[in-house]
């Protein structure tokens, strides 16, 4: 098998092949009826992946980069992690607040998530100068509390990670595949980071029942839906203290996919 890095510049080389698409063009792809899949593989089964699509699909190109770099910080109350539990548990409605940065563009968001009853994903996001001048200075209080009903007096910032992600599109322009790998994370409560450097996720947002081009080459990789919280799987590999029984066997599968011993995953059981 191949070292990650060997496979990251097998990776450069194949995203060279597909034809670019902009985000201006991007912006134009409307997926009215959306659904939404997520797989879980490694970076090893990503380069044969990406083989085999290439003909059926755009890479998204920024400033001439085909991989960009992602920066995520997670906030929640302090004692209880309500936020983290009601997702542990599986109820609903939920939320997630997060400032979420492009690092190649330097652009920040500060971003309310929900999940209402019904499943349904929504989110709404306000501009911000950085994730210091929500952190440090509180800035888009009255947007937090005007789409949850809390202030920063009650939520810090709890997690934080950071990956890279390639975004493909369908010839037909009818589905978006996302595909996130080399993670990290960092805990502001605990100090402790934790690589996933092998983990991949990919998430296929699809235009209704349209027929999708990557699924059979799932279906012959192998590669199974799975779930996958970033916010969630990191809390549970750098905080030894909090309850995850839930998410036992997602980590267990977790290991099982990279291929790798995830120490501070052993140490958490």
């Amino acid at each position: 098998m191949p070292s990650t890095m060997e496979a990251y510049a097998t990776i450069v080389d194949i995203l060279a092949q597909f034809p670019p698409i902009t985000l201006e063009e991007m912006s134009s792809i409307r997926l009215m009826k959306r659904m939404d899949s997520k797989f879980l593989t490694n970076v090893t089964m990503l380069v044969e992946l990406l083989k085999r699509a290439s003909g059926n699909y755009f890479v998204q190109e920024v400033n001439g980069k085909r991989m960009a770099h992602y920066a995520t910080t997670y906030w929640d109350d302090p004692n209880k992690h309500s936020m983290f539990r009601i997702h542990h548990c599986g109820h609903r409605p939920r939320t997630k607040v997060r400032v979420r940065t492009y690092l190649d563009s330097n652009l920040s968001f500060l971003e309310i998530k929900k999940k209402d009853n019904h499943g349904k994903t929504s989110k709404k996001r306000m501009s911000v100068p950085s994730l210091e001048s929500v952190k440090d200075e509180r800035l888009g209080e009255d947007f937090l509390k005007e789409l949850t009903g809390i202030t920063f007096d009650q939520i810090i910032p709890v997690i934080s990670n950071h990956f890279q992600r390639i975004t493909l599109v369908n010839k037909a322009k009818t589905e978006r595949l996302t595909i996130d790998f080399d993670l990290h994370f960092y805990n502001w409560e605990t100090k402790m980071e934790q690589k996933m450097e092998k983990v991949v996720i990919i998430e296929l947002k699809r235009d209704g029942i349209q027929n999708s081009p990557i699924l059979p080459i799932l279906r012959e990789l192998r590669i199974k839906p799975s779930g996958f919280s970033k916010y969630c799987i990191g809390t549970v590999v750098t905080n030894k203290g909090i309850r995850h029984n839930l998410f036992k066997e997602k980590l267990r599968y977790v290991q099982k996919i990279a291929k790798e011993e995830i120490t501070a995953v052993e140490e958490c059981f």
